[in-house]
């Protein structure tokens, strides 16, 4: 029987098809990681600035009254 660390909890887990949540030992231990993904606490440092930023820079907005 193979077994994984929960990764929120870190709670042993059987890895199965019966574990429901798996490799959570929960739904709640899902829950909690899926709202770190979603605030940006599993974010991915990067030197480049994000595509938006990047898009100005290129073609800065103009006021169309000038």
């Amino acid at each position: 029987m193979t077994t994984v660390k929960c990764p929120t909890c870190q709670k042993e887990v059987v890895w199965s098809k019966t574990a429901l949540y798996r490799p959570f030992c929960s739904e709640r231990c899902r829950t909690i990681d899926l709202g770190a993904w979603a605030d940006g606490s599993y974010a991915i440092p990067s030197n480049e600035p994000p595509e938006d930023e990047e898009d100005e820079e290129q073609h800065p907005k103009t006021d169309p009254e000038e």
